[in-house]
């Protein structure tokens, strides 16, 4: 059974870094999509940054281009997000997911099968 913790969140000014990571048990190999998505109170789930294992292609939502990073460390089963420049609007909750290939690199989409519990992320001015 796949399961997925993150770690990583806690309160900063904008301008500030997090990385946040997402240690993954119950599977082996590459082959699989990894996401970051995060859900701010009253608002929809939005996905922030995408990942497919096994080729390393990335997909970033546009208003954290140049500033959030997504990154695995395979040897460690941790998948990461270095959030630099986080500005107010970043505020969330933050949770990881994964899904086995097949799977599809889409923000749009959030029928991922595993999901971790989330860390927040709250970002002051």
């Amino acid at each position: 059974r796949v399961q997925l913790v993150e770690s990583g969140g806690g309160s900063v000014q904008a301008g500030g870094s997090l990385r946040l990571s997402c240690a993954a048990s119950g599977y082996t190999g590459t082959r699989y999509c990894m996401g970051w998505f995060r859900q701010a109170p009253g608002k929809k789930r939005e996905g922030v940054a995408s990942i497919y294992i096994a080729t390393g292609a990335e997909e970033y939502l546009d208003s954290v281009k140049g500033r959030f990073t997504i990154a695995r460390d395979n040897a460690k089963n941790t998948l990461y997000l270095q959030m630099n420049n986080l500005k107010v609007e970043d505020t969330a909750m933050y949770y990881c997911a994964a899904e086995p290939f097949p799977c599809v690199l889409d923000l749009r989409r959030s029928e991922y099968p595993y999901w971790g519990q989330g860390t927040q992320v709250t970002v002051s001015s």
